[in-house]
């Protein structure tokens, strides 16, 4: 689900691209970073984060699965996955939009 706000868009897009660089590192930079009465990078930030944090999460679980084969198949698959998402995050971000990644808790 996607919604709309006012802020700064160059921040909250880079609060996710960040992400590829700086897993989740780099979201909370711009959390930091950003005004706190700026909803548009504080919530792509969060969303951000989470989705991170949530990626690791599957990537431990895909390791810990590359004794039983699958995880090799796994692995490059959540990279992909991680890849597109945050791309597709980033042009919504910059679009004043607050996106929400699927299937990914609140977990911040």
């Amino acid at each position: 689900m996607d919604s709309h706000a006012d802020g700064d868009t160059t921040l909250a897009a880079l609060a996710h691209a960040s992400a590829l660089i700086a897993s989740f590192f780099g979201p909370i930079l711009f959390l930091v970073l950003g005004d706190d009465d700026d909803e548009l990078v504080r919530e792509n930030a969060k969303n951000a984060i989470n989705f991170q944090i949530t990626v690791i999460v599957l990537t431990l679980i895909a390791a810990v699965l590359t004794f039983l084969i699958i995880g090799l198949f796994l692995l490059p698959l959540i990279g992909l996955l991680d890849l597109i998402l945050v791309l597709i995050a980033t042009v919504k971000a910059n679009n004043n939009e607050i996106y929400s990644y699927p299937l990914t808790p609140d977990i911040v």
